[in-house]
């Protein structure tokens, strides 16, 4: 199996190529912009092996997308590379179109001319998220035949690619495979998103910024089982098919930082309450969705993949990777603002 993974040196990317170069025989090609969230540190444990291959370049670019399919001639494509934080998006959206909607239109296109030319067995899977559903109650939960109501910047340019992607499966016959997962968290994840920011502001004594009353929810899946999900979707998934995947983990904001607050003390011998007093409400972000919940029953019972992390013990394996990594994200909070508070333009 020869694979491209678009957008590899980022949180789940480099997950998923860690996880295929360390349990497979096959062999990743990582085509990845190299933009302020990746990180070649994510990949220095299987950098030199001889099944993986970096290309630094940007999947906007239709010529080095035919080069790099025609050289390294894939059997599928797992596309991750994308914009994603919400804040971000709301600051300055273009980037989000650009990369997001445009990018993959052209690397739709260039597998589409590569499809024609060999004539063998592909697959495009596409990676997406849940928040393309737009917002749920109190009850219920996402699933394949959810429609769509994006209302962030991010998660339109996602449902317009997850759109493209199944008209291309449609109208071109391109053999497509789609996924749609939930709130990722886990080592590597660069500081900007929930889980590492609070984190990391506990453990430097910094105020923990909490979107109004946190009771935001969202459903959790630990970064290591959302690999496995899309190795097992991309190999097995059915052509056309569409697979949710969530880790049945739904918590509220403020019950995530109260976690990571406890955790923090205990484990840095901290008193109890040390963390939780530095936690400070602050103006909540424009469109903000209230609850994400994933039923990931489809890849369950088709595809035998299941969750194997519960959420205490990935959060808790998670912090104690920061408390003994400060030299992978102590360069990144000072050199690339990546904790300062986004999303405030109106």
């Amino acid at each position: 199996m020869r694979v491209i993974v678009t957008g590899g040196a980022g949180f789940i990317g480099s997950a998923v190529i860690r996880r295929i170069i360390g349990q497979s025989d096959w062999q990743v090609l990582n085509i990845d912009k190299l933009t302020y969230a990746a990180n070649l540190d994510t990949l220095a444990s299987i950098a030199d092996n001889p099944r993986y291959a970096l290309l630094v370049a940007d999947i906007c670019d239709r010529d080095a997308m035919d080069k790099a399919f025609a050289e390294f001639r894939p059997d599928a494509v797992m596309h991750l590379a994308a914009e994603s934080h919400v804040d971000r998006s709301i600051d300055g959206p273009g980037a989000f179109v650009q990369t997001n909607v445009v990018g993959t239109y052209i690397l739709l296109e260039a597998a589409r001319a590569y499809v024609s030319a060999v004539g063998k067995p592909f697959r495009f899977h596409h990676i997406s998220t849940d928040e393309v559903f737009g917002s749920l109650g109190d009850d219920g939960c996402f699933n394949e035949t959810t429609p769509y109501s994006p209302r962030s910047p991010y998660s339109a340019s996602k449902a317009a690619s997850d759109h493209f992607v199944r008209a291309w499966g449609e109208t071109y016959g391109l053999p497509i495979v789609l996924s749609n997962c939930s709130n990722n968290y886990g080592p590597y994840q660069f500081p900007e998103k929930l889980i590492p920011l609070m984190t990391l502001n506990a453990l430097t004594g910094k105020p923990l910024p909490v979107y109004g009353a946190g009771t935001n929810v969202r459903d959790w899946l630990h970064v290591d089982d959302h690999a496995q999900a899309l190795i097992d979707v991309v190999s097995k998934g059915q052509i056309g098919g569409t697979y949710l995947i969530g880790g049945r983990s739904e918590r509220r904001n403020v019950d995530v930082v109260h976690a990571i607050c406890d955790s923090i003390d205990r484990l840095t011998g901290k008193a109890q309450g040390t963390s939780r007093a530095l936690i400070t409400q602050v103006t909540d972000r424009s469109g903000h969705d209230f609850r994400y919940a994933i039923d990931p029953s489809r890849i369950e019972r088709e595809l035998g993949w299941r969750a194997q992390h519960t959420f205490e013990d990935g959060l808790e394996q998670t912090i104690r990777w920061y408390l003994d990594n400060r030299a992978w994200w102590e360069p990144l909070v000072s050199n690339r603002d990546a904790t300062i508070r986004r999303g405030l333009s109106k």
